[in-house]
């Protein structure tokens, strides 16, 4: 029997186990949307209570990054020697330190330190998560279980947008006392301890990733758990798929990502091209500067974070969306729509943002133009959600073979967050530039995502339905 068609016969594993799991694994991906959305209502507030200048502040909003870059770097060739599960415990350890830091610190720098921790947390999760749901998940479940990292990623960032909301509210600003004394901006912070040692304390009950025990020899180990995730039956032939995919091979090496002429194999450049396109696209500036963005062309505070709050909610129904359709309709036709939709909504935004004025010192969007920004953003945040959010994830847990796929999920998760970096360095920059400002900013990240139209077309192969060890080079 091939592996599809045992893919396609009745499932004899136990689904709620495999749930379980995938659900702990996710909580990184919680953790990751936290993080990365928690700072959104905190600029404010650390530009006043640690004197950070305009570019410290840009430096402290973006240093996240290069602790994500470091950590998506490192995560995967560490979990090759070490395990997929030990890697997430460490990321665990890691947020709970820096969401104690980031909101303990009192000074720019201390805190920078701190987010750069958060970041390698964050990076490590992101490759991690989506690697050791691959490994878990059966080939006909794993588009959706997949996706459900992404739903986790949304919901940190709705949860961060709706608790930085409810902290402003309560405290009246980010910027003042809240309770026992301390900013309430601090507080936006400290809110992540709970998730992060949740997820700390549930990595404990879940089992290492079968193919990394079969990579280091643990076979029975790894038959075990096969048996209670796909049933006793497939558990014989899915360990023996997996040795006959290593059998001819050594164990995994950062150097496998490259062809024989020393320069990186194909595959890892469409990991790259995927990895980097959705950031490209702009998407983490609405997550980053959303508050800072809709009080650029006119809104309140209060009202800039309730906008994050729909925003986030929106998102969330996205997800749900391309979590049905993912095994359905497949990787690629999702990418595809999300492109153009993106292109169009981007577009959009660009021309209200090329009508915004100055009405008594103050940017604002004439007339009807401000809903119809907020429309088009709103419509953006869903083909996003719908599209190169989950599926780029998904794509890049599964699109390699077993043996560089710790390795290959590396080099890519690199690029995604060095991208990121790029993409949230340069946006204040781009907003203060005389000439440029959102609609030059804006219409980059259209330009981009009408580019990745061709890319989705030309490079992307289609994965659905089939199992990791049929994975090429």
């Amino acid at each position: 029997m091939t592996s599809t068609t045992m893919s396609e016969s009745k499932f004899e594993g136990d689904f709620a186990f495999v749930l379980l799991i995938s659900c702990v694994a996710t909580i990184g991906g919680f953790l990751f949307g936290f993080d990365s959305g928690v700072i959104n209502g905190t600029v404010a507030g650390l530009e006043e209570s640690l004197n950070m200048t305009q570019a410290t502040r840009d430096t402290a909003v973006a240093s996240m990054l290069i602790g994500c870059a470091i950590g998506a770097a490192f995560a995967g060739r560490l979990s090759d020697l070490f395990g997929r599960r030990t890697m997430m415990v460490m990321a665990a350890a890691f947020f709970i330190v820096s969401a104690w830091g980031s909101g303990a610190a009192f000074g720019p720098w201390d805190f920078i330190v701190y987010r750069v921790l958060g970041g390698i947390a964050v990076g490590a999760a992101s490759v991690m998560s989506p690697a050791y749901i691959s490994e878990i998940a059966p080939a006909r479940f794993r588009g959706r279980l997949s996706s459900i990292q992404q739903v986790a990623i949304i919901s940190g960032l709705f949860i961060a947008f709706l608790s930085n909301y409810m902290i402003q509210q309560a405290a009246g600003s980010a910027q003042n006392e809240w309770l026992w004394g301390f900013d309430a901006w601090r507080w936006m912070f400290w809110i992540e301890l709970l998730p992060a040692t949740l997820f700390l304390v549930a990595l404990m009950f879940i089992p290492e990733s079968p193919r990394f025990l079969v990579v280091k020899g643990n076979t029975e180990q790894a038959r075990g758990i096969l048996s209670r995730i796909s049933g006793a039956a497939r558990a014989d032939s899915k360990v023996n798929e997996i040795e006959h995919s290593l059998a001819n091979d050594h164990k995994p090496r950062l150097a496998d990502v490259l062809a024989s002429r020393g320069i990186l194999k194909p595959i890892v450049w469409i990991g790259i091209g995927l990895a980097v396109f959705q950031q490209l696209v702009g998407i983490n500036v609405v997550f980053y500067y959303g508050a800072v963005l809709w009080q650029a062309v006119g809104f309140s505070e209060g009202d800039a974070l309730l906008i994050n709050v729909i925003s986030g909610a929106v998102s969330i129904l996205a997800v749900v969306v391309a979590l049905a359709l993912i095994d359905r309709v497949g990787r690629k036709p999702l990418l595809l729509v999300g492109s153009i939709g993106m292109a169009v909504t981007l577009s959009i935004l660009v021309f209200c943002f090329s009508q915004a004025q100055m009405v008594g010192g103050s940017v604002t969007l004439p007339g009807s133009i401000g809903l119809i920004a907020l429309l088009a953003a709103n419509a953006y945040v869903v083909f996003f959600n719908a599209s190169w959010g989950p599926v780029m994830w998904v794509s890049l847990g599964e699109m390699f073979p077993n043996q560089i796929r710790g390795s290959g999920l590396a080099v890519a998760g690199f690029f995604q967050w060095f991208a990121n970096f790029l993409i949230t360095l340069t946006f204040p920059i781009m907003l203060r530039t005389a000439g440029v400002g959102l609609t030059g900013a804006y219409g980059f990240y259209a330009l981009c995502a009408a580019i990745s139209i061709f890319f989705v077309m030309r490079a992307v192969r289609e994965t659905k339905g089939l199992e990791l060890e049929q994975m090429t080079n």
